[in-house]
């Protein structure tokens, strides 16, 4: 029976008092801002950037999250989610980001973030196609790639520090930061927990003063408020060359992973944003995901870093239970405010390249975890395991040109020699592989309607004999088809066929259970709200139609109701 969440003090659709939202706001984007400045402040020391590009690109960064937040919060048409989903630069570019700079400059880079972004709209858009070609076999390994890449810029921002100085500076501040974040993420719980990072890169701060590395004449110079110059502003590189077309496919890959990542904050976010147990709107998920574009695409146009959702959100909103979409708009605004304060922004981009290498080696390291948790929640088995850790070594190879270096020259080197594009698309392909020679699943394709209620049944007859069911297992399998369209077409359709709507029915055996689809344009309610309506006993559906939920709870071991701005999915699994 669903339980009621009493810890939502605010639910995503209530407005608390002003104060208590700028309070939360300023506690969001103080645990967030960090992030959002340091990874283009990173990214331009490493490639050895202009210092009117990084203000700028620190600026632009700072403004995009704000608008990506705010969109995010307000939920505008199909975009946004509709919930509090921090947005913020991430470091799972990095690795590609540093050599598209090396290799074509701030334009380049820009023109990669922008074309990738586009991918992301078109995931949004065609959800329900594309969610058996992102599985969370490539999002997990992929997530796992990204530390291996990232590693040699964690590296050289440990020992990067002025010359002249002590040589037990840096690895002392280094120690500091990951002790002061490890230990408090470790020993502490609750709000502290939340505020690791935080602390961390206070503590090293600290020490990098005690051994003067900490840039203060960055912050004295730097203005009160105001605004870069516009010369840092890079444009784009519209030219094409071989260099954007190697660098393309990784840029490509990080984007609809890191869309994964972003489509798991939003599941996450919608079941900590209600009092009453809901099931997953993938409506908000498109909106997250279209929201999530629209950061990386204003991102590329802005010559900035691309950005992703923060999980760090999430657990701030289960943590206060404060979910009002305020809260939201009022952190989006702040990150947009703070831009044109510089003093404040140079506080976190002076900090010493050991404390920005310690902060980024506990993220980084996060996301391997984050990696690992996608494949192990989805299952592994024998095969999943051999593509897994094969793709792995083939990323580690590639990224520290371990094995035929020969590969790594002319225009395959500039492909092959990112370990996350080189895992990635051995990933991709295998996992490809293994799909279409898996048993093929049976299809049928007819009208959402009552009379199509004969033909599914002759389908599924069929299905079942050519795999060898028994007659109890068959019936099973009929009695859950037929409920289910009952319960799509609601009890009105009983006297009115909708002969316009169509039903895609597939049926796939799996190893002990037999999982079914019924895919057909959206409607409102969503099933499994309905299920846990029945199981409460407050529904005030009349019992007519209570019938097909209560059978259809009754004969399947599993319900899911996917509902997209276009299209429905219920996806049945009956174990034998």
């Amino acid at each position: 029976m669903p339980q009621t969440n009493h810890d939502v003090r605010y639910e995503a659709d209530e407005r608390p008092p002003p104060a208590l939202t700028l309070g939360l706001g300023i506690q969001y984007t103080v645990l967030a801002v960090a992030t959002v400045v340091l990874t283009p402040a990173i990214l331009i020391s490493t490639a050895g950037g202009s210092e009117a590009y990084l203000n700028w690109a620190v600026f632009a960064a700072l403004a995009v999250s704000g608008v990506a937040t705010v969109v995010q919060a307000v939920r505008i048409g199909r975009l946004g989610a509709g919930y509090i989903l921090v947005m913020g630069s991430t470091a799972a570019f990095l690795p590609m980001s540093v050599t598209a700079l090396a290799e074509g400059g701030p334009g380049l880079l820009a023109t990669l973030i922008v074309m990738s972004s586009l991918a992301q709209f078109v995931l949004g858009a065609k959800m329900a196609l594309l969610r058996r070609v992102f599985t969370p076999t490539v999002a997990g390994t992929v997530l796992m790639l990204i530390p291996v890449s990232v590693a040699p810029i964690i590296f050289r921002q440990l020992t990067a520090v002025p010359d002249g100085t002590p040589e037990a500076a840096a690895p002392i501040t280094a120690l500091v930061t990951l002790g002061a974040t490890v230990l408090v993420a470790l020993r502490l719980s609750g709000a502290w927990r939340v505020w690791a990072p935080g602390i961390g890169l206070a503590a090293g701060a600290i020490a990098g003063l005690g051994f003067g590395i900490y840039d203060l004449e960055r912050v004295a110079a730097a203005p009160w408020i105001g605004m870069p110059d516009i010369a840092g502003y890079p444009g784009l590189d519209l030219s094409f060359d071989n260099t954007f077309w190697a660098l393309l496919p990784g840029f490509l890959i990080v984007t609809l992973v890191g869309a994964m990542d972003t489509l798991g904050d939003a599941i996450a976010i919608q079941r900590a944003s209600w009092r009453k147990p809901r099931a997953i709107d993938f409506r908000s998920i498109q909106g997250a995901i279209n929201a999530d574009g629209l950061g990386n695409l204003l991102s590329g146009v802005g010559g900035t870093v691309p950005n992703t959702t923060y999980g760090s959100g999430v657990a701030i909103a289960e943590l206060t239970g404060v979910c009002a979409r305020s809260v939201g708009v009022c952190v989006g605004c702040l990150f947009i405010a703070l831009a044109f304060f510089p003093k404040l922004v140079a506080m976190i981009v002076a900090l010493p390249g050991p404390v920005a290498g310690g902060y980024l080696a506990v993220i980084v390291g996060l996301l391997f975890v984050f990696g690992v948790k996608i494949l192990t929640n989805d299952g592994l088995d024998y095969r999943k395991s051999l593509i897994v850790g094969f793709a792995f070594w083939v990323g580690l190879a590639f990224q520290f040109d371990l094995v035929y270096p020969m590969l790594r020259e002319g225009a395959w080197g500039q492909f092959l020699g990112n370990g996350m594009t080189a895992g990635g698309i051995t990933v991709i392909l295998l996992s490809g592989f293994l799909d279409l020679t898996a048993s093929r699943p049976k299809r049928l394709r007819t009208a959402l309607a009552i009379d199509a209620l004969a033909e599914i049944d002759t389908f599924l007859r069929g299905f079942a004999k050519t795999k060898g069911y028994d007659e109890p297992l068959t019936e099973r399998l009929r009695a859950v088809a037929e409920e289910t369209v009952h319960a799509l077409l609601g009890s009105e359709a009983k006297g009115s066929p909708d002969v316009d709507r169509e039903l895609l029915v597939v049926a796939r055996p799996e190893s002990r259970s037999t999982g079914i689809e019924f895919i057909a344009s959206v409607k409102d309610l969503n099933l499994e709200d309905q299920l846990a309506m029945l199981s409460e006993g407050v529904t005030e559906m009349p019992n007519e139609a209570e019938t097909p939920l209560r059978l259809l709870r009754h004969y399947a071991t599993s319900v899911q109701h996917q509902q997209y701005h276009d299209t429905e999915i219920v996806t049945i699994r009956v174990d034998h």
